[in-house]
């Protein structure tokens, strides 16, 4: 899923091991994309790449609007944002994840690392 988010030019992506946090899922990606335009494009390929991988059914929420876009590919949750939805949200913060440079600096974190 990584690899389709990095081929998409999904930005600040973040992967976060939910093990003993919860039991939704095993995993969270969180990533970015620049424009609405770009987390529609980027949420589309990932969902025709699942397909195709046969992982599903993978559901998608926020399509409509492309602010955010949650996929909900069974033992994996895609958070796909525009930047100043994903820093109003945080949920890096939320899952206790450190935040990439970039994220972390918009949001005054100056001297976090990728997780």
């Amino acid at each position: 899923m990584r690899a389709s988010l990095e081929d998409d030019k999904a930005d600040d992506i973040v992967v976060i091991d939910l093990a003993g946090k919860t039991t939704i899922a095993d995993h969270m990606i969180i990533a970015s994309g620049r424009s609405q335009r770009q987390v529609g494009a980027i949420a589309d390929h990932l969902i025709e790449r699942l397909k195709a991988l046969g992982i599903g059914p993978a559901t998608a929420e926020g399509l409509s609007q492309c602010d955010w876009v949650l996929i909900d590919a069974g033992d994996v949750i895609v958070h796909i944002f525009r930047p100043e939805v994903r820093a109003f949200y945080n949920l890096e913060k939320m899952w206790g994840a450190m935040l990439p440079e970039p994220a972390a600096a918009e949001l005054g974190q100056a001297g976090a690392h990728p997780a």
